[in-house]
């Protein structure tokens, strides 16, 4: 017999995908939309699920651990989709802090939940995230770095919510004889080009 895999471990082998996809670092930021609600089989933004909060967090959380990214929590549309994130995160990266604190009506149960469980967390209003994953259609887009590149995750739902996710790389420049790779640099003269 089978063993369904738990909400935390779904969430880790989606994260573990998406973190080796878009060669996430230390220190890059992966924003995380979740709608709770979708997780249990409701309507985004009507059956907020404490505990399916605490389980996604604890899967970000062991991946967050050995890669060291930083992960911003993305809030409901009540708190205009701003985002929880560790204190550190403002200095490091010029971010302006915003004066809420989520609760589960306002700004959603895994905002909310990542607030009290973080050690230093704030809220910022807006964020360039190197990656995301959405776990329930929470459109995590305005929060991405230009260029996202989607990811198909081996797992497509956590329980009843959809999964999507991208990583985001720079924007490629130049038009046609421009080069993006170092190795492709000098012409067989060893001569630039371009006057």
């Amino acid at each position: 017999m089978t063993v369904k895999p738990t909400i935390s471990d779904q969430v880790e082998t989606v994260l573990r995908e998406l973190v080796q996809a878009g060669r996430i670092l230390a220190g890059q930021i992966i924003v995380i939309g979740t709608s709770t609600s979708e997780v249990i089989g409701q309507r985004i933004g009507t059956a907020g699920a404490q505990h399916v909060a605490e389980q996604i967090y604890d899967g970000i959380e062991r991946v967050r651990q050995e890669v060291d990214f930083y992960a911003a929590y993305q809030c409901c549309e009540h708190l205009n989709r701003a985002l929880v994130v560790d204190r550190r995160v403002l200095s490091q990266y010029s971010l302006i802090e915003v004066a809420a604190i989520p609760a589960p009506k306002a700004g959603g149960s895994m905002a909310s939940h990542a607030y009290r469980a973080l050690q230093q967390p704030c809220l910022v209003e807006t964020i360039q995230a190197h990656a995301g994953i959405d776990i329930g259609d929470t459109l995590i887009g305005m929060h991405l770095r230009q260029v996202a590149v989607p990811v198909r995750p081996s797992i497509r739902r956590i329980e009843e919510a959809n999964v999507n996710m991208a990583y985001t790389r720079p924007k490629y420049i130049g038009g046609a004889r421009a080069i993006y790779q170092l190795e492709a640099v000098s012409t067989p003269d060893g001569l630039s080009t371009c006057d």
